[in-house]
This record gives C-alpha cells, structure tokens and sequence, in this order.
C-alpha cells in the first residue's frame, strides 16, 4: 500500500480521515459478514487504495466505489483496471443517490458515521444492508438498549436492526487511528406507517433534550405543552414521568409517538 501511494505521491489525508485497513483477515472478515452474492450491487464509501474494492468486485456483480479525493481516484484508476464491474466515482458520498437495490460494504471515515448512517436510513431507496467498519464506542452506542439508550441509538434502531459483528484492533491500520473499531452490520426493518417519523424525531428530540432531566418536563419544553399535559400524556402510556430518556424502550418511543 505505501508503495502505491508513493508512487502516486499521495498519503493518507488527515483531512478526509483516511486510514487504510492493513490486515487481510479483518478483510476477509468483512467479506464474509456481507455474504455478498453474484445478483448484488455493492456501494462502497471511501475506497482508499481499492484493497476491499477488489474483493467485493470478485464476489459481486457491480461494485460502485464512492471516492472524494482525486488523488485516490487516480490510484483506482490503476488499481482496478482490471475490474470491469467497478464504477470508480468522484463524489461526496453525502450529494450521492443511488436508484437500484443493492448494499452498503465500506470502512468509513469516523466523522462521517451518524450523518452517512442517517442519509442511507431515510433515503426512500435504503440498502437492503450495511456492513461498516466505524469506531467502536460509536457502534456500541448504536446497538444500546435501556437503560443507555441515546438519540443515536433511538434514531437507529427506530429504522433498522443493528448488530456489532466484531472489534477491530487500532493496529488493523495504517496509519493506526487513536481507538479501535468495530464492524457493525445494520438491516433496515420494513415501518408501518403508523408511526410518522416526523412525529417521532420531534419527541424523541424533545426527551432527550436534557438527558439527565425527567421526561415530563423535557417533553414540557420541547413539545410546548403544560407540564400536567405531558405528565398525563406518559402515564397514559405506561410511562413513568418520573423516568429519564435513555430508561425507555424502543416500544415506549413508538407507542408514545403512535398515541399522540
């Protein structure tokens, strides 16, 4: 890796936070995890040299690489120009739109990890599943349960069933990031549409506005209803006003929601 990259005169951008997976059993960890078949097309996000790329592109029938740094695009271009299913794009990933049904196999840049993750679970066409190499207190945060739930975990889990596959030790890369990681894989579940997502996103703003707060007066404040409305709002739901945020349930948020 570092002999391409210094034959194209490039490294890794602390810019973009780009830091190349080093060690091929994680990579065939990964590859396994997707259980890719020949019928998929794979969009991979920050394709760095094309280490996974090439891997993805022997197991699926299109890989579509999503690459923001020019210089990487020409190391692509070289890389895998033996790859006739490869679509090599220079693009934010953030602008990108995708029209087909395929899924989301990528080790992404730490910054990126909620506003990617959300862009792909509210996109009327979501992947049918994403395998994602992010930072592991960020994935264990996703997948918590009651009583550390968080906005994130709660934005998450409202769209899409995730899981930690397994960690990846900082000194899986090069250059080596400051904290380990963790391949966490996200199946978006099929909503009825009795839940409206506006509704819930506002309420669960609203709880955990002030996360060590009771909810009745987070919900007080940020839905602009008296505090003995929210307070009757939460017990008629089952809900202990008296109770923080992270204590509820993916069910309490919805059925709060779906009430209302």
């Amino acid at each position: 890796m570092k002999e391409i990259l210094e034959k194209f005169d490039a490294g890794p951008s602390k810019r973009l936070g780009q830091n190349f997976l080093t060690d091929k059993n994680i990579l065939q960890k990964i590859i396994a995890s997707a259980d890719i078949k020949k019928t998929d097309i794979i969009l991979e996000v920050g394709p760095g040299t094309g280490i996974l790329t090439a891997e993805l592109a022997q197991k699926a029938k299109r890989v579509i690489a999503i690459e923001k740094d020019k210089k990487m695009i020409e190391i692509l271009g070289q890389s895998l120009k033996d790859f006739k299913n490869v679509e090599i794009i220079n693009q934010d990933i953030l602008k990108f739109n995708i029209d087909k049904k395929y899924k989301v196999v990528a080790n992404i840049p730490y910054y990126l990890t909620s506003a990617l993750i959300r862009k792909f679970l509210e996109d009327k066409n979501q992947p049918s599943q994403m395998i994602l190499m992010i930072q592991k207190e960020v994935a264990q945060r996703i997948v918590a349960t009651p009583p550390n739930m968080s906005i994130l975990s709660a934005s998450v889990q409202f769209y899409a069933e995730p899981k930690i596959l397994f960690y990846v030790s900082k000194n899986s890369f090069w250059p080596a990031p400051k904290v380990d990681s963790a391949v966490i894989k996200i199946e978006p579940k099929n909503k009825p549409d009795q839940v409206s997502p506006t509704l819930f996103f506002n309420i669960l703003k609203a709880g955990f506005s002030s996360p060590r707060k009771q909810l009745a007066g987070n919900l007080s404040k940020g839905l602009k209803i008296k505090k003995e409305e929210a307070e009757k709002l939460l017990l008629q739901n089952d809900i202990d006003p008296k109770q923080r945020a992270e204590t509820l349930s993916m069910e309490d948020w919805e059925k709060l929601a779906s009430n209302i």
